[in-house]
Formats: structure tokens, C-alpha cells, sequence
């Protein structure tokens, strides 16, 4: 593994990494067990995810949580996911201060029940300050519905003179998302074989660099990270620039 790993280049890692968590659900059929044990697993590789990315100096990590389309869930396993974020977010406080990740969130969290919030924003408080990664939990949340929300946002700025339709332009458009705060994604990765971004960061994803690995979320562990790496190093990133313009 260490071997692999020395491969990687520092300066050529993605600055912003998002992933879409998924398989849980499949794991657990496939190992015989009901859905929300499947989520339970997938903590363990949340947490080593989290660690390894700190680790390697990767400054964002963006992780699909919970979409807008998973309120439609049966309400045992929204039940148990809520549960474990709490617990979650309990337990890995004092992993998050030593090594220094910032956590914040992304989504429409007042649709969160209350006790999840409230750890959810007692924790975002605590780790205010801390630099070496900016962690990014995707809660309740959805493209779409984020994109909507800024439209309005800055429609109701034009209604009241607060700017013109002649001032809009992208970066206004980004300062109304949820993730203004954020630089657009380098990498995403999803797990699980699905081929689709199912309503993720669909604004901050337009120059990503895409990967889809069949490995089921449960599963994936710091050598399937490193392979999607150095599959990213690989790549040339033109963004609409032709290859003997980047020399």
C-alpha cells in the first residue's frame, strides 16, 4: 500500500474531493442483513475516508449524506440514519479537534429533526477554527432544490433594488449556494457501480473530473481512495483550453 501511495503527486491532488457514499443498502443484502446495518458499516469507512483525506492534505471533502430524495425512505432506516449521524457526530468530535477538521454542512438542515441539528450545530461550532481540512456533510440535500433557492434569493434582491439583472453573473450565482463558501469540485467519486450524480453539486461539478468504482460504500478503504488518486493524476484537465495551451 505504501508503495502505491508514494506514486501519488502532492501538488497534483484535488483540492476540493467530493463523494457520493453508496452501496450500503446492497452490502447488507448481500452479507444477509437488513438495509440499516448496511449504514452502520458505512460509518467505518466515513471515518477512515475522513482521516486519510486530512492525512494526504486534500484542504476539501464534500460527502453526500442525505438527498432530499431520501425524506421518501421508509421512516425506520431515516429513523436509523438520523441516529447515526447523532451518535456519529458525538463520537468523533474529539477525532475531528486532533486532527483539525472543520466541520460544516450543506443542504436544507432546517428539514433535519431537532436533536440532529442541534448536535449537528454544536459540533460545526466547536471545530469553528480548526484548518487542516474543511469536512462538508451533504444533508438534506439536493441540486436542484439549491439552485431554486438561490434563483429566488437573487430574484427577490432584483425586486428590491438590492442589485440588477445586469450585475448577475455566475459568481453571484455561487454566492447564493449553499456552498459559497467552497471551490468547485476537482474529483467525485462515487461508489457502488451506479454511473449517475443523482442531484450532487450538479453548479460545483462542471469541470469535475469524474470516478465510478464498483466497490460498495462499506468496502471502500484508503487503497481504493489512493487508486481513484492517481487515476485523477492521470487525467488532463483542459477546461476548454486545447493540451499545448497547459505547457
Amino acid at each position: 500500500m505504501e508503495q502505491i501511495e508514494s506514486q501519488l503527486i502532492k501538488e497534483h491532488l484535488p483540492n476540493h474531493l467530493a463523494i457520493i457514499m453508496d452501496g450500503n443498502g446492497r452490502w447488507a443484502k448481500s452479507h444477509g442483513y437488513e438495509r440499516v446495518f448496511g449504514h452502520k458499516k458505512g460509518t467505518e469507512s466515513v471515518i477512515e475516508t475522513v482521516e486519510n483525506v486530512g492525512k494526504l492534505g486534500i484542504q476539501y471533502l464534500t460527502l453526500y449524506a442525505f438527498s432530499t430524495e431520501n425524506w421518501n425512505r421508509p421512516k425506520r432506516e431515516i429513523d436509523t440514519l438520523m441516529n447515526l449521524l447523532i451518535s456519529s457526530l458525538k463520537k468523533e468530535l474529539k477525532t475531528l479537534q486532533k486532527n483539525s477538521i472543520k466541520l460544516i454542512a450543506i443542504g436544507c438542515l432546517e428539514q433535519l429533526p431537532k436533536k440532529a441539528l442541534r448536535q449537528l450545530s454544536e459540533v460545526i461550532e466547536q471545530t469553528k477554527q480548526n484548518e487542516n481540512l474543511t469536512l462538508a456533510l451533504a444533508l438534506s440535500y439536493g441540486a436542484r432544490e439549491e439552485i431554486v433557492r438561490a434563483t429566488k434569493a437573487i430574484a427577490l434582491k432584483v425586486k428590491n433594488n438590492i442589485i440588477s439583472i445586469e450585475d448577475i453573473d455566475q459568481s453571484t450565482i455561487n454566492n447564493h449556494l449553499y456552498t459559497q463558501n467552497l471551490p468547485d469540485v476537482d474529483l467525485l467519486i462515487r461508489t457502488s457501480g451506479e454511473l449517475r450524480i443523482s442531484n450532487f453539486l450538479l453548479w460545483q461539478s462542471a469541470y469535475a473530473e469524474f470516478y465510478f468504482t464498483d466497490v460498495l460504500w462499506p468496502d471502500f478503504r484508503k487503497e481504493h481512495l489512493v487508486k481513484a488518486l492517481l487515476d485523477y493524476q492521470k487525467r488532463e484537465r483542459r477546461f476548454g483550453k486545447i493540451s499545448e495551451q497547459l505547457i
